[in-house]
């Protein structure tokens, strides 16, 4: 038995075989063949499975997260069928009388490095399709797709690191854990793991290697250790510890459709955080009461290029639509700091938690504020939408925003395009806005504290370094201050406040954050019923 110590993003036990998710690379044998033909029918084969590959990928990707985030398998379909890219292959199998599996490598390199030098920023980006769509074509060629698929059977994945776009293939019904050598706490993975109710690592000391597939593991996601080939004794000791998990969780369930009401009778909004429209599955499950963050840069995070109006639209309706009369509140896009989407061109920053990001894109690149706007504005009609913007420090950006968005009415207005008046908050999550919260509080119709920025600003502790984990402190007192400060200002003006960061989630805050006066609590999904119970068991009155 080994074992392995990481970080903890989500508790819970987990047992089963690894299954190692690497970024493994094709090695490829250059050999003479007999007869041109055959092989560029084979390779014309290999095209065909590629392409069903792929369009089963966006019909699957289509249906958990949008189109949207779908569309990069489109786009990879349309590159298999590039009259250039084909005919470069087929040549070279013809001329030089060469395997296809070469062929393919060879046009895949030229290509890329030919996209690679162009100045377009839409074009430099093909030049990692092109790469991706070939591994696949030779996968295929030499048989060693099987290996990599996942099986039948839940599994614990172990990798490197686990980027957004890979998360979105994965069969989440055969996901017992995540583990991975990198990452944090606030990635992706993590993000999803909490959203999934299954534990998970990161920064676990791993050398991940091909002897690891298959292998039993424990993972051990309240104390952050993942056991390989465990013996027997550990093996009966986390069987038990699992069986009382599954107990507290299902009379937690007996606590669906109950009220958010404390003994002496204090109502609070228990909502959940999303990443895209695939965790709504999550949200109705866990019985949260409306969606308080839904982060739709996820959308534009899982896309290769800005996603359309129309591909928005239809996200944040389905969200709508899916809640069913319950507050769904969308955040316009975070993009910045620690989220990149490389074809939005942002200049390397040497601080980018503190650069252009956010609320600061929007107001600089108003034709991406608009488009989303609009998606949003025109999605008000199927449900209770809400929006809210991020990174706020002054009155003015509040004020520039409701000229734009006075603007996109006006348009929508002349388009004969039905929306309803929805309301509009803001994030407090700088410091600059605490202080100025009672000035922002006539702007507005809410608040939401976004608790893991406002920390990393006021304790001057960047919160993707895994270094400075020992300083930070989630309950420091400043930040707790901070919060009661926007509550008494907020209510003076008759604005609703809530907490949408990871401290929402926290159980032993839970009363003083209801003694501040916290309205609303927006927590992921698995956290909804534990925080319903924490509140049903409490007496603000003692």
């Amino acid at each position: 038995m080994t074992e392995y110590n990481g970080k903890s993003v989500y508790g819970g036990i987990a047992i089963g075989k690894i299954h190692i998710m690497a970024k493994s690379e094709q090695r490829i044998v250059r050999h003479k063949i007999d007869d041109c033909n055959d092989e560029i029918s084979r390779f014309e084969k290999a095209k065909t499975e590629a392409q069903s590959q792929l369009a089963a990928l966006y019909d699957k990707a289509k249906k958990e997260v949008g189109e949207a985030s779908a569309a990069i398998f489109e786009i990879h379909q349309m590159m298999l069928d590039d009259d250039d890219y084909l005919n470069s292959i087929k040549n070279i199998i013809a001329e030089q009388g060469v395997n296809a599996e070469y062929a393919v490598g060879i046009t895949a390199d030229n290509f890329s490095e030919m996209f690679s030098s162009m100045d377009d920023a839409y074009m430099k980006e093909r030049a990692a399709d092109v790469k991706d769509i070939s591994e696949r074509i030779i996968r295929i060629l030499t048989n060693s797709d099987a290996g990599k698929a996942m099986s039948n059977e839940p599994v614990i994945i172990l990798a490197d690191d686990l980027a957004p776009s890979e998360t979105v293939q994965l069969d989440k019904n055969l996901v017992l854990s995540f583990v991975t050598v990198h990452g944090s706490t606030n990635s992706h993975t993590a993000i999803l793991a909490r959203t999934m109710n299954i534990p998970a690592l990161i920064g676990v000391n791993i050398e991940i290697s091909d002897e690891l597939e298959g292998k039993m593991a424990v993972v051990d996601g309240f104390n952050g250790v993942i056991y390989i080939e465990p013996d027997e004794e550990l093996l009966a000791k986390m069987q038990r510890r699992k069986s009382d998990e599954l107990e507290k969780q299902r009379l937690l369930q007996e606590l669906r459709g109950k009220e958010n009401i404390t003994k002496d009778g204090k109502e609070v909004l228990v909502y959940a955080n999303i990443g895209n429209v695939k965790d709504l599955a999550y949200v109705l499950k866990n019985d949260a009461g409306g969606i308080g963050l839904f982060r739709s840069e996820f959308i534009y995070l899982e896309s290769s290029t800005y996603p359309t109006e129309d591909e928005q639209f239809q996200i944040y309706k389905k969200a709508a639509e899916t809640m069913a009369g319950k507050r769904v509140i969308i955040r316009t896009l975070d993009i910045g700091a620690d989220k990149q989407a490389d074809y939005f061109n942002l200049d390397k920053e040497e601080n980018p938690a503190m650069g252009l990001r956010a609320i600061r894109i929007c107001l600089t690149r108003t034709d991406i504020f608009k488009t989303q706007l609009r998606a949003i504005y025109r999605a008000s009609k199927y449900g209770k939408l809400a929006v809210m913007y991020p990174m706020i420090t002054s009155v003015e950006e509040v004020k520039r925003i409701k000229a734009i968005s006075a603007e996109v009415k006006a348009e929508l207005d002349e388009e004969n395009i039905p929306y309803n008046n929805i309301e509009e908050g803001i994030m407090i999550e700088t410091p600059a806005a605490v202080m100025i919260s009672d000035m922002l509080a006539k702007e507005v119709d809410f608040f939401s504290i976004g608790t893991n920025d406002l920390s990393q600003y006021t304790m001057a502790i960047d919160r993707q370094n895994p270094k400075l984990d020992d300083f930070l402190n989630p309950h420091h007192e400043a930040v707790l201050r901070m919060i009661e400060m926007v509550c008494k200002n907020a209510h003076k003006e008759n604005v609703w406040v809530g907490i949408c960061g990871e401290l929402g989630a926290d159980l032993e805050l839970t009363e003083r954050f209801l003694k501040m006066g916290v309205d609303e609590l927006s927590v992921s999904p698995s956290y909804v019923l534990p925080l319903r119970n924490k509140i049903r068991n409490l007496d603000l009155s003692k």
